[in-house]
């Protein structure tokens, strides 16, 4: 069956490796709901699809990876309630797909490109590129699995200045902390992503899908997830976090009052 994905999503197959590309570069590839929708439905074929071993999964063009979600867009929904495809604690990125997934940062990866990062397996980035989840500067919070995927992937001090600073680290901290695997100039992304892949593609394929899936059920993330949702919903519901959105998309410093 043939996927009707909007023009933000690209959907690749090359043999038995899928590339999956966000393709808003003139946004930074920031994520609308029609997006993340394209993007959930690519995945699930790439899961459901036996032909394909090991996906590739990148932000088009060349500064930025994916910023999180567009704020013109995702405020008026969020202030509507409406949860942007995170309304089910169970559909955090990746948490269904037990099939390899690389990520090849071209950029900017923060806020929900972060996120989405922290839902794969194998992490290649371009030089350039930059890592944070800055939300709380905003006085909100990266409810897509940050708060238990980070602290489990790097040390806890680590994490915890990611999470409480909002500040950015450059892809040189990312490899000495763990975060990702490997850091290449730009022009060579691609290539190293497709090696990795091609790599993976040589090995049993059952073997290569259940050793990852056994690793993501033994974790046993799910009732940590539903914790992130509840507490969450807490911080998006304050006073806070509609002064902090405002500021930003105003460019000007909030003024918080704790409520």
């Amino acid at each position: 069956m043939e996927l009707n994905l909007p023009e933000s999503v690209v959907y690749e197959k090359r043999g038995p490796i899928a590339i999956i590309t966000m393709n808003r570069s003139e946004a930074m590839n920031s994520l609308t709901k029609e997006m993340l929708i394209g993007l959930e439905a690519a995945f699930d074929d790439f899961e459901a699809d036996p032909a394909l071993h090991v996906a590739i999964f990148t932000g088009a063009g060349e500064r930025a990876f994916c910023t999180g979600l567009d704020l013109k867009v995702a405020l008026p929904a969020l202030n509507d309630g409406d949860a942007m495809g995170y309304e089910d604690p169970a559909k955090r990125p990746f948490q269904r797909n037990f099939k390899p997934i690389i990520t090849a940062v071209n950029g900017v990866c923060v806020a929900g490109g972060l996120e989405f990062m922290l839902g794969t397996d194998i992490r290649i980035a371009a030089e350039h590129a930059k890592f944070g989840l800055a939300e709380v500067r905003w006085a909100v919070v990266p409810a897509g699995g940050s708060h238990i995927r980070l602290p489990q992937q790097v040390p806890w001090a680590i994490a915890m200045e990611m999470l409480l600073t909002g500040n950015t680290i450059d892809a040189k901290r990312a490899y000495e902390v763990g975060l990702i695997n490997k850091v290449v100039p730009a022009d060579k992304l691609m290539d190293e992503a497709l090696a990795y892949a091609q790599r993976i593609c040589e090995n049993g394929p059952l073997a290569v899908r259940t050793a990852k899936e056994i690793a993501v059920r033994a974790l046993n993330n799910e009732p940590a997830f539903v914790l992130e949702k509840t507490m969450s919903a807490r911080v998006f519901a304050s006073d806070d976090a509609q002064e902090g959105p405002r500021a930003f998309a105003e460019k000007r410093k909030p003024v918080y009052t704790g409520r």
